[in-house]
């Protein structure tokens, strides 16, 4: 029986595997940031917890429904950045993000309202209140040939005090006293905010507009916030600080979005956001860009202007567009990634972020890596006791799998924010310990044939034959199975699926690519094929006795 395909040529085979690894290797040391090790889990490295308070218009007390679906929205924005081992859970009337590292930004920016409305541009200023001291213009805003409104700088009183006069009376040295952090403010006072912002903001008289223009502070934090009214004009600022906006009525909103994603215009040279609507939403894009040719249309977004192109032509189908503004990778796909799952029900004020120490810690994670170099170990014995020189072919195929599941975990974190917690530290274990299995299914195929008269070297290829059949089945198995856990579970339940996943892939491929063609090779060795190098010698010597017992059957016959 000739060999199966894919075992003719060995040295080919071992050598696409190398070139995988260096590949990946070469990937991690000259590509992306400078971290060389995989990104650890909450419970081995802490994390960042940000809290987030509900802020209704009403400033009344968040329904459990509607928090349960800003909960479940947060987590599909995680899933879309990643398997990151974020945790999102509700605590009272709060959200709470913890996530891997000490930048809290990422579980800041997951809590974005998301609310875009496309809106047009009446007119567009600089602030005149609290103007940056280096205003960077939006690549994607055109100034608006509308009149701009007359500038009128609001200069707040001051008063000087005089220091007391000195007493000729010793006092003790008071120490420095920090100030207590002012207190939140009450859900009245939020709904005052928001009523007075909207008043004045969102007022459809011309004077009104002018006065809220002229005195919006856009370094101040926005009470309309995820809260204004779509069907009423609204003052805002660009996302940046440094233009002020009269936007009309919104044509179009961000419910409307089928997909977006985040990516590099090469003709531009810069970040934008890619955006698919819906088939009505298709529609109403082509009317509107047919309607405001030669003007500006803001994408106003949580009351933001993020972009506000000059429409130069009109689009009759309209199905797509792309939002551009001060972008970057990280940026672009964080904006993208909440468009694509839609607006939280609720806007949140989040908290200063705060440090949350490992719930683990590293000695866990060491005595975790112990274990399971026990374990690896106490196989690799028992294979070079049972297969002798066969056994040091598993081990060299268990460090292969070993290097390139490293090399991919690392890469991983990078890409898609992959981090590896103690259950995705199991599911690697356990999946490099079923690699194990493949080389026993093998052996035990390859003294089969042995035990029927057959060579070394002709048992091999027929034993890899019929053990490639059973080990596919195996691993067949075990990915459905991983990838059912993945989908159905939570938490680091997931991790371990994923990771066990993963490395039954790798499995599959080491085998192919590692294991069989070493096979081949030691086959067509007269060293190897001796019984006291390949542990065969009680399969050669059971088979050489059926051989003269079939001959003396013979005979006697």
């Amino acid at each position: 029986m000739p060999p199966s395909q894919g075992t003719a040529h060995p040295l080919r085979l071992l050598g696409v595997y190398a070139a995988l690894v260096a590949l990946m290797f070469g990937l991690i040391f000259f590509t992306g940031d400078k971290h060389h090790t995989p990104k650890l889990g909450i419970d081995l490295q802490g994390g960042t917890r940000v809290t987030l308070t509900a802020r209704t218009p009403d400033g009344g007390k968040p329904s459990q429904d509607s928090l349960k679906k800003a909960q479940d929205i947060i987590e599909k924005r995680v899933n879309g950045l990643g398997v990151a081992g974020s945790e999102v859970v509700i605590e009272g009337d709060n959200l709470v993000i913890t996530v891997p590292g000490e930048d809290g930004g990422q579980a800041k920016s997951l809590a974005t309202t998301a609310k875009l409305y496309v809106r047009p541009v009446l007119n567009v200023t600089a602030p005149q209140v609290g103007k940056q001291a280096q205003p960077q213009p939006t690549p994607a805003a055109t100034p608006s040939t509308a009149p701009a409104a007359p500038s009128t700088t609001a200069s707040a009183p001051t008063t000087s005090v005089e220091a007391p006069a000195p007493q000729n009376r010793v006092f003790p040295e008071q120490a420095p006293t920090t100030p207590s952090p002012a207190p939140a403010p009450s859900p009245q006072q939020l709904q005052q905010e928001i009523a007075a912002a909207k008043a004045l903001r969102q007022s459809t008289d011309q004077t009104v507009q002018l006065q809220a223009m002229a005195t919006m502070d856009c370094s101040k934090p926005d009470p309309l916030q995820g809260n204004d009214d779509p069907n009423l004009p609204l003052v805002a600022c660009s996302s940046d600080g440094t233009e002020v906006y009269l936007l009309d009525k919104s044509k179009l909103d961000g419910q409307e979005i089928k997909n977006a994603s985040g990516t590099l215009d090469s003709r531009q040279g810069r970040w934008v956001v890619d955006v698919e609507f819906k088939s009505s939403g298709s529609d109403t894009w082509g009317k509107l860009t047919n309607e405001y040719v030669g003007k500006q249309l803001a994408f106003a977004l949580d009351t933001k202007v993020v972009s506000a192109p000059r429409v130069e032509s009109g689009n009759q189908f309209g199905g797509s567009t792309q939002i551009s503004g001060n972008f970057n990778a990280t940026t672009s796909k964080e904006l993208a990634n909440s468009l694509k799952y839609g607006s939280l029900p609720l806007s949140f004020t989040t908290s200063e972020a705060e440090t949350v120490s490992a719930t683990l810690g590293m000695s866990s994670l060491r005595a975790g890596l112990i274990a399971g170099a026990i374990g690896l170990v106490a196989v690799l014995l028992y294979c070079l006791l049972y297969y002798r020189m066969l056994g040091f072919l598993a081990g060299f195929s268990l460090l292969a799998a070993g290097v390139a599941v490293y090399a991919l975990i690392v890469l991983l974190g990078r890409w898609i924010g992959f981090t590896l917690d103690l259950a995705g530290i199991a599911g690697l274990i356990i999946g490099i310990g079923m690699t194990a299995d493949s080389f026993v299914v093998f052996f035990e195929r390859i003294k089969d044939q042995m035990r029927e008269g057959r060579s070394f070297r002709s048992a091999v290829p027929r034993g890899w034959q019929r053990a490639q059949r059973t080990n596919l089945s195996g691993k067949t198995v075990s990915l459905i199975a991983s990838a059912v856990l993945y989908v159905l579970a939570a938490g680091q339940v997931k991790g371990f699926a994923f990771t066990l996943g993963v490395t039954t892939v790798l499995d599959v491929i080491v085998l192919y690519l590692v294991t069989a063609p070493l096979m081949m090779l030691v086959s067509r060795s007269p060293f190897w094929a001796k019984p006291s190098v390949n542990g065969l010698g009680a399969i050669t010597d059971l088979a050489q006795e059926r051989k003269a017992t079939a001959r003396v059957l013979v005979k006697e016959a």
